[in-house]
């Protein structure tokens, strides 16, 4: 896989996965209601806290896993990627689909305390978190490591990091100025759409693991 490649392929799962309703979207959008942009800006910082040093770590065993020719190990990353992308992708088309009128449930325990420690608990205690990062974001950093070591990773991490702070200041940002985004026919649409990218790319992932 080349760079652009690559990076294409980093920056759409991203993509995907940031678009999903998740419980740190939800706290951006109610305590974006009153402080606006911002607390999508702390919300990611937050959140990098956490998932910077999980990616760290994975980097610095797959590294060793890949230096040794582990390909069995590899591939069974690749296989659990493609598998965990599919019920992801399957699951955000349904909840496209399906979903009506999305409002907004009383999200109270979510008022209090900082923003970036909210953040970083909201990450933390999120098992699809976990999940993705063990499974799908372990395959994407076997192939940055493949492509250019650790300066792969970090060209990886940067890559899909930025959408977190892009994405999160917008929805804050629109939750401020009055905008309904749950509900709106276009963001349904978006998430469908990538939902089927998630797709595409977790039959790539199971290709690649078998091949």
């Amino acid at each position: 896989m080349g760079v652009l490649e690559f990076l294409s392929t980093v920056i759409l799962i991203t993509a995907s996965g940031a678009l999903a309703p998740g419980p740190l979207f939800f706290a951006t959008l109610v305590r974006g209601m009153k402080s606006g942009a911002k607390v999508g800006l702390l919300f990611s910082i937050g959140h990098t806290a956490v998932e910077f040093p999980l990616v760290l770590l994975l980097a610095l065993g797959l590294l060793q896993l890949v230096g040794q020719g582990q390909s069995s190990v590899t591939a069974l990353i690749a296989a659990a990627g493609g598998a965990v992308l599919i019920v992801f992708g399957l699951l955000q088309v349904r909840d496209a689909v399906t979903a009506k009128n999305v409002q907004l449930r009383n999200q109270k325990s979510l008022r209090r305390g900082s923003l970036v420690l909210l953040g970083v608990t909201l990450t933390a205690l999120n098992p699809f978190f976990i999940i993705w990062w063990l499974t799908v974001g372990s395959q994407l950093v076997v192939e940055a490591v493949v492509l250019a070591s650790f300066s792969g990773v970090l060209l990886m991490y940067i890559s899909h990091v930025w959408m977190d702070y892009v994405w999160l200041s917008f929805v804050a940002y629109l939750a401020h100025r009055g905008q309904n985004i749950l509900s709106s026919r276009g963001y349904r649409f978006a998430v469908a759409a990538f939902g089927v990218v998630l797709l595409y790319f977790g039959f790539v992932f199971l290709v690649s693991a078998f091949r």
